[in-house]
């Protein structure tokens, strides 16, 4: 006799059983709304998404107005000759570069573009055609790669469009020209990200008027890379939070005075060969600042940048000799950079802050600093900027050390005793520092060094910390690579330094 339980089982497998027979006719996920199809789909790749358009006539319907169109996955650009988009033709090269505007054209009039992404090598009419189509389905985001065979200008139809919010135009070579700032100004009201690469401004090589508050009222984030040309950017967005500046090997003045910017990243730029370039940064709110490989201004100015925490410095030196104008102007952008709490320096700021026209430079205290990096190309002649960074930092808690080359003489010049009572001129130098590197000493916990060898300028660091640094309490010594002769010598080193009797810190060594 059949219990009412096994009843309820058979009753629940033969409805689960007819939900998922496909041969009975029912077809749930069809049921479900547009939104989640099209959030389900999104997952796919592009290719996918179109193949399901022959399951049904409601997969038709999904398909025309599907809001993502991310077309990165099927076509790439290539060395192939120009494909013009307006005929069916299809070049053996680009085989997917026709179903761009096929699907475009058969898109559902009355569905809106979310985002179209495309990468390309085809004609300027050719893609002015593909944004056009975008602009008339309302696209929100629009990330085009391009490579054309001669300059284009900047397209004029994104200027009007209410409707797009991010517009990222990366360009292969040879670039493009963007139009005159008369004819941008008024338009992207509703711009909030804008990415350009590859911009050709020889004849434009001063945008003053252009990235201003009534041009670009809304826009939050702006990243210019390789603007060929560009001698003098100022930028004025009021809502601006992210800015970066990259490859702009000849601008000469840079001008930012963004109430809410929060992050900016300036790389590889500045003329190297102009004495008189310079910079001015009026940035508040302004907490992250990547300033890398660019080469040093004649003139540097940062002001309020009261909210800052994290830093991170290098420069593309040109010549060894640096002169004291350029100094000052290194001394001027260390110091607005003093209320960060994180500073990474690159190996080419020890190497100016150890320059013989350093002697009348000082820089500002970092009374805020508890971690600091810095990446070194340790020898002696960097000693002196060493000591320069430890006396403006009289509060610093971290203190990692990045050994990035290994000077192969005079590192591997082995000092036997090193642990022992005998000083080294570097240890000398070191003791001569003690009064001027109090603070630095007494509130330094944590010191890390990287590439450590136990060569004499590294061994006489990390004696004198481990012997004035009172309240140290962990040093960690990773070190690279060696022989087996060096293994024995290290072994001994190492065995003197863990007996280290004089030191006054209770530090804990550790070797990594």
């Amino acid at each position: 006799m059949e219990t009412r339980s096994a009843k309820r089982r058979k009753v629940w497998f033969a409805e689960n059983y007819e939900a998922s027979d496909p041969n009975n006719g029912i077809d749930r996920i069809s049921d479900l709304p547009d939104p989640i199809l099209h959030q389900i789909l999104f997952l796919l790749p592009i290719k996918s998404i179109a193949q399901t358009s022959v399951l049904a006539k409601r997969w038709r319907s999904l398909w025309s107005s599907f809001p993502d169109l991310d077309f990165t996955t099927i076509n790439t650009i290539t060395t192939s000759p120009i494909t013009n988009l307006n005929t069916t033709r299809r070049s053996p090269h680009s085989p997917s570069m026709d179903f761009i505007p096929q699907v475009l054209a058969l898109r559902d009039k009355h569905s809106d573009l979310r985002t179209l992404r495309f990468r390309a090598r085809l004609s300027f009419s050719g893609l002015n055609g593909l944004i056009r189509c975008a602009i008339r389905h309302n696209v929100q985001e629009l990330d085009v790669e391009v490579a054309t065979e001669d300059y284009f200008n900047f397209p004029r139809w994104l200027i009007t469009s209410d409707s797009l919010r991010v517009f990222k135009l990366k360009s292969r070579y040879p670039g493009f020209r963007l139009l005159p700032s008369s004819l941008m100004t008024g338009g992207f009201r509703s711009l909030h990200t804008l990415s350009l690469s590859l911009v050709i401004l020889y004849e434009q090589s001063s945008l003053l008027d252009l990235f201003t508050e009534s041009s670009f009222p809304r826009l939050k984030k702006l990243n210019l890379d390789a603007c060929f040309g560009l001698k003098h950017l100022k930028v004025s967005c009021r809502a601006l939070e992210d800015l970066t500046l990259e490859n702009c090997f000849q601008l000469h003045g840079l001008d930012i005075s963004c109430g809410k910017l929060e992050k900016l990243r300036v790389t590889s730029c500045f003329d190297a060969y102009y004495d008189e370039s310079w910079f001015h940064i009026n940035a508040p709110q302004l907490r992250i600042v990547f300033w890398e490989y660019n080469a040093i201004t004649g003139t540097s100015s940062l002001q309020n940048l009261t909210s800052l925490r994290e830093a991170s410095v290098g420069f593309f030196l040109l010549h060894e000799d640096i002169s004291v104008e350029k100094l000052q102007s290194v001394c001027d952008l260390l110091s607005g950079l003093s209320h960060a709490h994180s500073l990474t320096l690159e190996s080419q700021c020890i190497e100016i802050l150890s320059s013989k026209n350093n002697s009348s430079h000082f820089l500002h205290p970092f009374n805020n600093l508890k971690i600091l990096e810095l990446h070194i190309d340790f020898n002696k002649n960097n000693v002196p900027g060493l000591a320069s960074v430890f006396r403006s930092s009289p509060t610093l808690h971290t203190l990692i050390l990045k050994i990035i080359n290994d000077y192969k003489i005079e590192r591997r010049q082995w000092n036997r005793d090193l642990w022992d009572m005998s000083t080294s001129k570097e240890e000398q130098y070191w003791e001569s520092q003690i009064q001027t590197l109090k603070p630095f000493l007494s509130h330094l916990k944590v010191v890390k060094i990287h590439g450590f060898l136990e060569c004499e300028n590294e061994v006489s660091l990390a004696k004198f910390l481990l012997k004035h640094g009172k309240q140290l309490q962990e040093m960690t010594l990773r070190t690279a690579n060696c022989n087996y002769r060096d293994s024995l010598r290290r072994q001994k080193v190492r065995s003197q330094m863990m007996g280290f009797s004089w030191a006054s810190s209770n530090a804990k060594i550790a070797f990594q």
